[in-house]
């Protein structure tokens, strides 16, 4: 229900011409219109001052262009004529010379000059100079005589240059200076000529040096002016010598001819502007003359160049300026608008609340009512209609508290005595806040009622369906595994908790703590998928095991737990564990997967194997290790010997771990003897634990502790590096052979490991012999196959150790081509004495002599076995009856004695 005030079309057309008769009264104020002349003349005043001073700005730009290319051109008018005198002091030395020697005509200075001694006087002065320029000496008739540049000279002859016929008529200055066309090399020179004459003033000749243009742009380019600016380089008559930027179809060309300011630019020192023969475009220029020389230094820049800056300036200036004036009408308009603004405020202020209110209320979460002190509704909002599917024809303001209950009585969303609930509700929400939760079909609505000062009171209705559910699901998941949907962790101790305190008035009950065997290979394997359905499928049979009073619980992992109060004695926790065991065993099907696994129970019997949480479930997690340590797929009770063997173990772990850090371990090794030769051709790295209290532990003792706790992947690693270190030393060819644990074999690194043993040791791979037993190939032979194939690439032997007495399989030796097949002791300790060892193990050398494989025989303790072995082709040995694992000083020192008597 929409609780806006109607306005009438008619109001608002109304207003709004109100408001437009207000606004132009506005306007027409005398004291506005003063304040808007004023503020048109404020704008008019800023364009007018930003005019002018981006003109001034734009000649004083111009100016200092100017002045900065007459500056440029009067520093480089200087350097060239202190570079130029430098570069004719040379050639006036030859006119001394001449003057000063005694020539007795122009053709004995013609004979005396063209030598080879003058030559090389020509290349001596000419080596101070730049490496363009060269001398070149003319004698009166304008033929070349003799040149710094060439030996002997090249027919030359310049008696039509201009500047030789003025030098030979005596009219010219004391130097020229003229651009011509080289005929040798090509291309244009700079020639500088003075006139020779002998001491009576008789003309001998001219003598001339020359640079090229690229010499001149070459410094040019280095003071350049950048953008579109250039420097040239002209002779008074106008010809263009030299330019930078380079153009080289204007060179040699004279470009005195035009305008009269172009003409003022050879004439004097001075600065102009005009168009540009080069390139057409509009330029600021300024010449400079050399004093001592018919030569004008030139500099241009382009107009755009010039006010590049005076661009910026100026739109800083036009940009305040456009700021500056719309601050001004901003000022101007927000006033007006401000007055006009306040009467419109005051109008609309009230319509803005009605609808904000309005906007509120129907977009509120809870139903919302307002009743009067006599029990009729003033205001109600939409989200209260929607909840209970009323009509807003009925629920609306005016409508008494009795017509809205009636009316969902009608609708069907209350149920009850409507007159008896109207009554209950008017006489208590009149004095006191009350709150209560109905249910209305599937759904639970939160009512709370406050008073009103001066009667009547407000009710909302919220629907808090989800609210609870959310609740109830909340408290589900603290309690509930998400994934079987059994007891979890927390639940399970407080069931626990009760059956304690039941037995404690005389009852038992036993707690069975169960772990599936092999679940990490398989969640490892196949992937969490498949694990996750395996122990779903494994709680709905565990469910399926027990009675109607017990308990099942998932504590995590793989782990479950059963509080049988029906087996309170150990025969009937027997049968329960059988039982168990039975419906574990039987294949399951898992996202296309066919599973077998199996489960190692551990069984306590409370009170008598503990009368406290914490106690009871220790014992039971015992006796389950205590079927894990009994070979796994069986049932174990609580015993009392349990905890001191669990305490031994703990001991052994931390004692191995620091010895793992302090270095405890040490290795010793077995030789392996050539069954044909008796030579010794290899051994096997078996590690030793030297225990500070009880001195040398078995391997079959620590070993398993090792790979229980993940331990066995550092032994492991420090076994390999250190094993090839030693056998890095030996002379001989001696193979070293060691174990690899299944458990080590899992990380898919361990051929990285290995590389990296055999590149830090600088053991040959073909020396080093792992031996892995049938177990790393049982549950994922794919991905033990691979690592075997990495192995086998890095030109590592491959040993199966203990062939036949686990879980051997003929397919294992036709995917894997092993190289070596180690036949177990247990066959070796029979084979004098019964025919079936005999049998097993020639089975073994034929299979292994077919494939190319050798076999080692373990445990060799007597001759006679030694010689049967030998009669069954067995090819290699390892025993007593040679040695025992020795330390590594004493095999070194075996070695050493079997190389003497072999010699021998």
């Amino acid at each position: 229900m929409n609780i806006n005030p109607r306005i009438d079309t008619g109001d608002v057309a109304s207003s709004g011409t109100a408001d437009n008769a207000t606004v132009g009264s506005i306007l027409h104020h005398r004291p506005v219109a003063l304040l808007m002349g004023c503020g048109g003349l404020l704008i008019a005043l800023i364009a007018v001052v930003t005019a002018a001073m981006v003109g001034d700005l734009r000649g004083k730009a111009l100016k200092n262009s100017e002045r900065e290319l007459a500056n440029t051109a009067m520093l480089l008018a200087h350097h060239y004529e202190r570079e130029f005198e430098d570069f004719l002091t040379t050639q006036a030395d030859v006119v001394a010379m001449a003057r000063q020697s005694q020539f007795s005509s122009p053709d004995s200075f013609s004979g005396q000059m063209a030598t080879l001694e003058t030559h090389e006087m020509l290349r001596a002065k000419a080596q101070p100079g730049p490496d363009i320029s060269k001398f070149a000496i003319f004698d009166h008739r304008g033929v070349l005589i003799n040149s710094s540049a060439h030996w002997p000279v090249p027919d030359m002859s310049i008696a039509e240059r201009d500047y030789f016929q003025a030098h030979k008529s005596g009219k010219a200055p004391r130097v020229t200076v003229e651009l011509i066309q080289n005929t040798l090399a090509g291309g244009w020179m700079i020639v500088m000529a003075q006139r020779l004459v002998n001491a009576d003033g008789v003309f001998l000749g001219v003598v001339s040096r020359s640079l090229t243009p690229s010499y001149i742009e070459h410094f040019l380019a280095s003071v350049s002016l950048g953008g579109d600016s250039a420097i040239s380089i002209h002779h008074r008559n106008g010809v263009l010598m030299a330019r930078y930027p380079h153009a080289d179809d204007k060179i040699g060309h004279n470009l005195r001819s035009g305008s009269i300011e172009r003409t003022k630019l050879f004439d004097a020192n001075v600065s102009v502007q005009l168009r540009s023969p080069i390139d057409g475009r509009p330029r600021l220029v300024s010449s400079h003359a050399l004093r001592s020389l018919p030569i004008v230094v030139v500099t241009a820049t382009t107009a755009d160049e010039a006010l590049a800056a005076w661009r910026k300036q100026t739109r800083l200036l036009i940009g305040a300026a456009t700021v500056s004036a719309l601050v001004v009408a901003v000022i101007l308009l927000l006033i007006i608008r401000q007055i006009g603004k306040h009467y419109q405020a005051t109008q609309a202020r009230l319509a803005v609340d009605k609808q904000r209110l309005n906007t509120a209320i129907n977009n509120m979460s809870q139903g919302l009512l307002l009743f009067d002190a006599q029990a009729r509704l003033v205001v109600c909002n939409q989200r209260y209609i929607e909840m209970y599917g009323l009509s807003p024809d009925i629920v609306k303001p005016g409508c008494s508290f009795r017509d809205v209950v009636a009316h969902r009585h009608a609708v069907g969303s209350f149920k009850g005595d409507v007159d008896e609930y109207c009554g209950r509700i008017i006489q208590t929400v009149v004095v006191e806040k009350t709150a209560a939760i109905h249910g209305s079909d599937d759904r639970s609505i939160q009512i709370s009622s406050v008073p009103v000062p001066g009667g009547g009171w407000v009710s909302t209705h919220e629907d808090i369906t989800e609210r609870i559910r959310d609740s109830e699901r909340i408290a589900y998941l603290a309690h509930y595994d998400s994934l079987t949907d059994l007891p979890n962790r927390s639940l399970f101790r407080q069931r626990l908790e009760l059956e304690l305190q039941r037995s404690q008035r005389g009852g038992t009950f036993a707690l069975l703590y169960i772990d599936i065997d092999e679940f990490k290979s398989i969640n490892d394997t196949l992937g969490h998928p498949v694990g996750d359905e395996l122990l779903k499928q494994v709680a709905v049979r565990l469910r399926g095991c027990v009675g109607t009073g017990d308990f099942v619980a998932r504590l995590g992992g793989d782990e479950f737990a059963i509080i049988a109060a029906s087996a309170g004695d150990s025969d009937r926790a027997t049968i329960l564990a059988e039982q168990i065991h039975r419906a574990i065993r039987t294949p399951y099907q898992c996202l296309g997967h066919h599973l077998s696994t199996d489960a190692s129970i551990g069984i306590a019997i409370a009170p008598g194997d503990g009368e406290d949480i914490d106690q009871l479930v220790k014992n039971a997690d015992l006796a389950m290790y205590g079927a894990k340590a009994g070979g796994r797929r069986t049932f174990r009770f609580f015993e009392p010997e349990m905890d001191a063997v669990a305490r031994a173990r703990r001991d052994l772990e931390f004692d191995l771990r620091r010895a793992i850090s302090s270095g405890g371990f040490e290795i010793h090794y077995q030789p392996v003897v050539d069954l044909r030769t008796d030579a010794i051709t290899g051994c096997e790295a078996l590690l030793r634990w030297r225990h500070p209290t009880r001195g040398l532990i078995s391997p079959a003792e620590f070993i398993p502790i090792a790979e229980d706790t993940g331990l066995i992947n550092e032994i492991g690693g420090w076994t390999l590096a250190a094993a090839c270190a030693e056998a890095a030393q030996w002379n001989d060819d001696i193979t070293l052979a060691v174990n690899i644990s299944p458990v080590q074999f899992r990380q898919q690194t361990l051929a990285l490991l290995v590389a990296s043993v055999l590149g830090s040791t600088g053991l040959p791979a073909r020396r080093l012999e792992l031996e892995v037993t049938e177990a790393v190939l049982i549950h994922d032979d794919d991905a033990a196959l691979t690592t075997l194939n990495q192995l086998r690439t890095l030109g590592v032997r491959i040993s199966l150790d203990d062939f036949g007495t686990g879980y051997s399989s003929l397919s294992y030796l036709q995917r894997f081509p092993f190289d070596k097949i180690k036949i177990d002791r247990t066959f070796v300790d029979s084979v004098d004495g019964t025919d079936t060892s005999k049998a097993i193990i020639e089975a073994v050398v034929n299979i292994a002599a077919s494939r190319n494989m050798t076999t080692t025989a373990e445990g060799v303790e007597t001759e006679r076995q030694r010689d049967i072995l030998r009669a069954l082709g067995c090819t290699q040995m390892q025993g007593w009856l040679f040695s025992p694992a020795v330390p590594a000083r004493k095999f070194r020192a075996l070695l050493d004695e079997h190389r003497g008597i072999r010699a021998a």
